[in-house]
């Protein structure tokens, strides 16, 4: 599925703000509230797009993994079903698949030691803990919108911080909400009082408090195909310590990177980057300004994505 223009401009507001009413949407859109109340249901409704959130911890891990014949799909589907992982990847290059993992405090011994290694197919892996968000999927921003419409849109509830934060312990009430929006980050206050035993004026408040203080993050999750970009790469790029924040900070401007981290390794930096085709990503790689920060680029391109934003993706979409 590629969306149209209309299609477009509705998931770059939800990227904003995933949130938005859909009559400020109409308006800032100049389009008929009810027509974009209509279009916008449908693609929530058959998974083209979904607002779903993650509960940010104070660790987060890139794990490369290297499988045995035959068991690739089936090791992503296996991480794709942990809890704790935000994407999995499968790829091209030395690595079989790439999932991201946020590891809760104390936590990463238990997950890199024992946990990830009985996963199905693995013959070895290697760990690249993250130092730094440039940016996360939260951040991407595909050029749709004319700047005025990205300022009536943008909400201060959605900012991509680009810092790992250790998450509050929550009440059972507020525990409740925050769970209920990393499932349906849509949902109305009703449906959140309703489910968190509490009215409707504090499920908004309470909510409000939980995006607001990074408790929550929300995002819009969609395939970049659908915007017509249909190849998505990873840069595992070495670079100079003084270059590093320089380098990641240009990437993080740039509208095709989806994902950008500073991490501990053999590399310095991962990014994730849409385009429209091979000629576009090796124009990407050989002449961009960018690049004269990068000591090396090696290159993956992604297979699947089974898992994006902390949601399993479908198979295929309508």
């Amino acid at each position: 599925m590629v969306f149209d223009l209309l299609e477009r401009q509705i998931v770059a507001a939800l990227q904003l703000d995933p949130r938005c009413p859909w009559r400020k949407m109409a308006t800032v859109l100049g389009e008929a509230e009810r027509t974009v109340a209509r279009r916008g249901s449908q693609l929530l409704e058959t998974g083209a797009v979904a607002v779903v959130g993650v509960r940010p911890q104070p660790a987060a891990v890139l794990i490369e993994m290297r499988c045995t014949p035959g068991t690739v799909r089936a090791a992503a589907q296996a991480l794709a079903q942990r809890n704790d992982t935000t994407f999995v990847y499968t790829t091209t290059g030395t690595g079989d698949l790439v999932a991201e993992i946020f590891i809760g405090p104390g936590r990463m011994g238990d997950v890199l030691s024992d946990e990830l290694p009985s996963t199905i197919g693995l013959r070895d892996s290697t760990s690249y803990p993250v130092l730094r968000y440039f940016r996360t999927i939260r951040g991407w921003r595909p050029e749709v919108l004319s700047p005025e419409r990205v300022e009536a849109l943008r909400s201060s509830l959605t900012a991509d911080s680009g810092v790992l934060e250790a998450r509050q312990g929550l009440n059972r009430q507020d525990a409740e909400l925050a769970e209920a929006l990393c499932a349906d980050g849509r949902m109305s206050y009703e449906a959140l009082g309703r489910r968190a035993g509490v009215s409707e004026a504090t499920a908004r408040r309470r909510s409000e408090w939980l995006l607001a203080n990074n408790q929550v993050q929300l995002r819009a999750v969609i395939e970049p195909a659908a915007f017509g970009l249909d190849v998505e790469a990873l840069l595992w790029i070495r670079a100079a310590p003084q270059h590093v924040e320089r380098l990641g900070m240009i990437l993080a401007e740039l509208p095709m990177i989806r994902y950008a981290a500073a991490i501990a390794g053999d590399y310095q930096i991962v990014a994730d980057v849409t385009v429209t085709d091979m000629p576009a990503l090796y124009r990407f790689i050989t002449g961009s300004d960018w690049a004269q920060y990068a000591g090396s680029v090696n290159v993956s391109l992604l297979l699947d994505a089974r898992k994006r934003g902390g949601r399993i993706m479908r198979a295929s979409l309508p």
